[in-house]
């Protein structure tokens, strides 16, 4: 989503914060981090790598305005007075935002990063971004120290560079429906803590955000509907016939993909009725037409299970990308010798 070759650190600092829940409190630094050259040069990507790999963005949201949105309103005051002063008032602003919404035992204590870069570049432009990065667990490593004449060991903790827990960029740019904004969440013990209560943000209403819902809706109905009313074997030809039906076409077409994929009226019919379930359910507005996203298409269909796992210990795994593998080299029948059910196999050789 982001590239990060000409990006620089602005400016950075370092909090804590804590729990409100268990009446923690937070610590605040009053000076911007001054780097050596080892630390900038791992600190840089760490920050910024995860959000290479962010296929979907969101926009900031409020119940009356979303002006109101702190941490929308702390970005902005931000972007529009860099100096030291401002970006050292609003972090710790951030922090205090921040454990306002630890309403819960589970949320993490931990460090907390805000950090302003420079020379972002999304799509093709490069911009500023304010980020915030909340680090909340430290991994064990030794350290050897010299003690009179002998070398000892003693263990301390630290942060790991090779996975951030929270983070989000938020850019200075915008659209129609508002600025842009990244997350990443590899903590996620709270669904709500990070993007709803932090953040107050939404999916962006793009072509990411509906390619996204409407395979999602594939899924669910394939393990809920297919599966229990005509066997794995169907759901996995139906999960493999929609992805190919997304990687054949630029843009979706409801009606059109129903008539490409089910042959009988009754199971349009039963993908009509599941779709509204799905909307009401979710309260999401599945969309009759739209563009596919082909990150969001390469995402979401690793998460399609096509596994048949049989009570024989013996599991058979059908390429999502192969929709015709299994209706041409995969029979099912009944062995009435055995009193047992069969998949018969065709191939040519092993791999």
């Amino acid at each position: 989503m982001i590239k990060r070759t000409r990006t620089e650190i602005n400016k950075c600092i370092i909090h804590k914060v804590g729990n409100k829940y268990n009446s923690g409190q937070n610590a605040f630094s009053e000076s911007l981090v001054r780097f050596d050259e080892e630390s900038y040069e791992l600190l840089l990507p760490f920050l910024l790598k995860p959000f290479g790999a962010v296929t979907q963005s969101y926009r900031f949201s409020h119940h009356a305005d979303v002006r109101l949105n702190e941490i929308n309103k702390y970005a902005a005051d931000i972007f529009e007075d860099d100096s030291n002063e401002v970006f050292i008032e609003h972090s710790k602003n951030i922090v205090n935002h921040l454990y306002e919404q630890s309403n819960s035992a589970n949320i993490k204590t931990g460090d907390v990063i805000v950090a302003y870069f420079e020379g972002i570049e999304y799509k093709d432009v490069l911009t500023e971004a304010v980020g915030v990065f909340k680090i909340e667990s430290k991994v064990d490593f030794f350290q050897t120290y010299l003690d009179d004449d002998s070398f000892d060991v003693v263990v301390q903790k630290g942060i790991s560079t090779k996975r951030l827990d929270k983070g989000c960029l938020i850019l200075n740019s915008t659209d129609a429906e508002g600025t842009v904004v990244l997350s990443v969440d590899n903590n996620q013990y709270d669904a709500q803590y990070w993007i709803k209560n932090f953040l107050s943000v939404k999916y962006a209403d793009d072509r990411n955000l509906h390619t996204q819902n409407y395979l999602e809706m594939c899924k669910e109905f394939s393990e809920e509907i297919l599966k229990p009313e005509l066997g794995k074997q169907e759901q996995s030809n139906f999960l493999a016939n929609t992805v190919d039906y997304f990687k054949e076409h630029e843009s979706v077409d409801y009606h059109g993909f129903k008539d490409e994929i089910f042959e009988e009226d009754k199971h349009k019919d039963m993908f009509e009725d599941y779709k509204q379930h799905f909307e009401k359910l979710n309260d999401v507005l599945i969309r009759n037409n739209f563009e596919v996203s082909d990150v969001v298409l390469k995402k979401e269909k690793s998460k399609f299970k096509t596994e048949i796992k049989l009570d024989t210990n013996i599991q058979i795994k059908i390429d999502v990308d192969a929709p015709d593998a299994s209706a041409e080299y995969l029979e099912q029948g009944y062995d009435e010798d055995k009193k047992m059910k069969f998949y018969k196999v065709y191939y040519n050789t092993e791999k």
